[in-house]
């Protein structure tokens, strides 16, 4: 149902290469496709194409609406310079209601009230 997507809010996360963050946060927030976007240092280790690797990046932690988390998706992975970036996402259960307010007013602004 349309209405709950607009207003189910979600946390996407996504690892970058240092340095982009603030780039790709940008793009997102101009596209009113994230209300907000953390960005937090963190070193990455994986495994990648048979070789353990051990990274610095940045985590993006992005506030957005389900209705918008396909499209954010989209986006991402045509910025991002992985070829498979990590872009995880996940309900958020609850909340103050102002700031879920907030995110759905900021994601969908011709819904907002202010």
């Amino acid at each position: 149902m349309e209405s709950d997507e607009h207003n189910q809010v979600v946390v996407v996360f996504c690892t970058v290469p240092s340095g982009s963050a603030h780039t790709i946060a940008g793009e997102l927030l101009d596209k009113h496709l994230a209300a907000c976007v953390n960005i937090f240092p963190v070193r990455s280790m994986y495994r990648w194409e048979g070789s353990l690797c051990d990274d610095s990046e940045d985590l993006l932690i992005i506030k957005t609406c389900a209705g918008k988390s396909s499209l954010l998706t989209e986006v991402l992975v045509s910025i991002h310079p992985y070829a498979v970036p990590e872009v995880l996402c996940l309900p958020v259960q609850g909340g103050f209601s102002g700031y879920l307010s907030w995110v759905v007013g900021e994601v969908y602004p011709a819904h907002s009230n202010s």
